[in-house]
């Protein structure tokens, strides 16, 4: 219709046209107008002539700035928790000026070319957390594997607090092993104070290898009074925390230059690392830093003491001689060979999951609060 239009082609009856080319009269009409008073067309912006919610220029620009500055850790909560000092050093509201929020910053990333779309991954808004609600009734601990300077390759034990992020402790190791994490668990104690569980996954350096009975670490967490729980094999979410950890410590090392030379050298830049990250760095899951989410409680747990949650319960049981225990007048059959023992139960709604003494996970069953016995356990996985 445009090159006909433009061509100047002569077209007698402009309805018969319209209907053999499916073509609007009113759209053949304000074509021709617009092309007979413009010489063709184009087609013209739809964007307003004005913008009354745009973000300003000025705000953008420190969004901007602030994504290499605060490099490694520079996602949109980071940006937004340095904006706010911005924002109350320089008087943005005297200026008409806000703090943006989340979205916002990262529509103005995304203009600016500086954040990669990755639309497979899975929404944060989709997961259920999960965290206990006061700081020490839980400290989780793993080890994760970083390279020295001349390529050898060592841990870095971690120990975080489960409510308020607070790394208690981070020491360099030269191996996985009992030794290195009862070091680590020992000194997060001295540090924070011992907590009410510790929970670990299942490694060698935590369960004692092939070593019959309690290993040393065992020994050591319940030398504190608290009690060990390890997580189910295969399923490290359970211990989500420290292990998301270990991915924003190696960011911060990754940034600090050329690898340690020496393990000592290490534990050096570790100790900076564990003074920015509880002081300085602000955590997305507490909405500052752990520091000051640890400082503020108006609580704290501890050996004793059973974690409070807020929307899960801890249950010690004694085994029947049937082989069940019963929880909130449910029946659930542990097995006869555990008759007379001690469990411990963790009830999050309609799932629960049974630990025996060692803290090894028996199984975990999804509730049927439409029966009372609840029949097995499913086996842990």
């Amino acid at each position: 219709m445009d090159a006909t239009i433009a061509a100047g082609v002569k077209i007698g009856n402009v309805t018969r046209w319209c209907e053999v080319n499916g073509v609007d009269r009113r759209t053949f009409y304000r074509h021709k107008q617009r092309i007979e008073a413009e010489g063709g067309w184009v087609p013209r912006s739809r964007r307003p002539q004005s913008s009354p919610g745009a973000t300003p220029a000025a705000v953008a620009a420190e969004i901007v700035r602030l994504r290499g500055e605060l490099a490694p850790d520079n996602g949109a909560d980071a940006i937004i928790a340095a904006l706010g000092q911005i924002a109350e050093r320089d008087g943005w509201e005297r200026q008409g000026l806000r703090v943006p929020h989340r979205s916002t910053v990262n529509k103005v990333l995304k203009r600016a070319g500086l954040v990669t779309a990755q639309p497979q991954k899975r929404p944060k808004s989709s997961w259920r957390r999960f965290s206990c609600a006061r700081p020490r009734d839980c400290y989780q601990i793993d080890a994760t594997v970083v390279k020295l300077a001349a390529g050898e390759a060592v841990v870095v034990f971690d120990v975080v607090d489960d409510c308020t992020r607070l790394l208690a402790a981070c020491r360099a190791a030269d191996a996985e092993n009992a030794k290195a994490a009862v070091a680590a668990i020992t000194a997060a104690a001295r540090a924070c104070g011992a907590p009410g569980l510790v929970l670990c996954d299942n490694g060698s350096a935590f369960s004692g290898g092939l070593t019959r009975g309690q290993g040393a670490f065992t020994r050591a967490v319940t030398g504190l009074g608290a009690r060990l729980i390890r997580s189910s094999p295969y399923h490290p979410q359970t211990c989500g925390k420290v292990e998301r950890h270990h991915q924003t410590l190696k960011r911060w090392l990754a940034c600090q230059g050329p690898p340690a030379a020496t393990l000592t050298d290490l534990q050096v830049l570790l100790d900076a690392y564990r003074e920015y990250y509880n002081t300085r760095r602000h955590h997305t899951a507490v909405k500052t830093t752990p520091q000051r989410a640890w400082d503020t409680a108006e609580t704290y747990g501890g050996p004793g003491h059973l974690p409070r949650q807020d929307d899960a319960t801890v249950h010690r049981l004694t085994v029947a001689p049937n082989g069940s225990v019963g929880l909130g007048g449910l029946s659930i059959h542990i097995g006869q060979p555990h008759a007379g023992t001690k469990v411990t139960a963790i009830r999050d709604n309609g799932h629960v999951t049974v630990y025996n003494a060692a803290g090894e996970p028996l199984g975990h069953l999804h509730l049927d609060h439409g029966k009372c016995y609840q029949g097995p356990l499913q086996p842990a996985a």
